[in-house]
């Protein structure tokens, strides 16, 4: 089963390049971030029409998560749990029927910028839920995986240029920590598990002819339970969509897990 997370920085921007690179790149399973689209202004037609199961968790104009399966989806859940007042469309989670039942939680993590202020007190507030969250997903003792737009660099060796984020709330110390609270609690990194060293990207910005220079950083993640962990076969990054026209600023990055 081929699994992808791909933050598409609005469903409507990428109508046209979101469906081609389905076509291409033919994942079994995608979570979407920045959809910016309440769910019944959702185009779902391009997406049934090819075969998805559609479950959507949208917003006007901001943030905004979907599912795309072509396995059938049960018991779809939507917001991070923890926070009844909080109205941010940034989680989704539902079981995939695979050859076994897969939990699959998409996710797209407050940027937190500027530091200070309450944008980076709600990122570290959110943080803590998703590690609640994780606890609970381990205490499971079956496969799961939560998937999506982090707005973490963890290491130095995922950003082209550490010295000019050092005060971004993507890689300042208390998110990295709190990001690495998650993965102590006995998560893999699935890419990391294949991959090591510097050079490997997920978000290229628009600005500066960042994709140009490759001036890029890993900011999306997949973090599996014990139990996926075993079933994991490969991941990589399209970083090359990148380059294709109008694309997002993020490229997919995707698993092969033996389901």
């Amino acid at each position: 089963m081929k699994i992808a997370t791909f933050n598409i920085n609005g469903i409507k921007a990428r109508a046209a390049a979101l469906p081609a690179w389905l076509d291409e790149a033919k994942p079994d399973v995608v979570m979407l971030q920045e959809i910016k689209s309440i769910d019944e202004n959702f185009p779902r037609n391009l997406f049934e029409d090819r075969g998805y199961n559609v479950e959507t968790h949208g917003q006007k104009s901001f943030n905004g998560v979907a599912i795309l399966s072509k396995f059938p989806l049960e018991d779809v859940q939507r917001g991070l749990p923890g926070d009844d007042d909080d109205k941010q469309a940034r989680w989704i989670e539902a079981t995939v029927i695979g050859k076994q039942a897969l939990r699959i939680c998409g996710l797209y993590l407050p940027n937190g910028n500027p530091v200070p202020g309450p944008k980076y007190d709600y990122k570290l507030a959110w943080m803590e839920r998703l590690h609640a969250r994780a606890m609970e997903l381990l205490a499971t003792e079956e496969p799961a995986l939560m998937a999506g737009d982090y707005n973490i660099i963890p290491q130095a060796e995922d950003v082209a240029r550490p010295e000019a984020w050092r005060e971004d709330a993507l890689f300042r110390p208390e998110s990295r920590d709190a990001y690495q609270r998650i993965l102590n609690l006995g998560f893999t990194e699935a890419f990391r598990a294949r991959h090591a060293g510097a050079g490997h990207y997920s978000f290229w910005d628009y600005q500066a002819g960042a994709w140009n220079r490759n001036d890029g950083i890993r900011i999306d993640h997949f973090l599996m339970t014990p139990q996926c962990a075993d079933l994991l076969r490969d991941c990589q990054i399209d970083s090359e969509i990148r380059g294709y026209e109008k694309p997002s600023d993020h490229v997919p990055v995707w698993v092969e897990l033996d389901l």
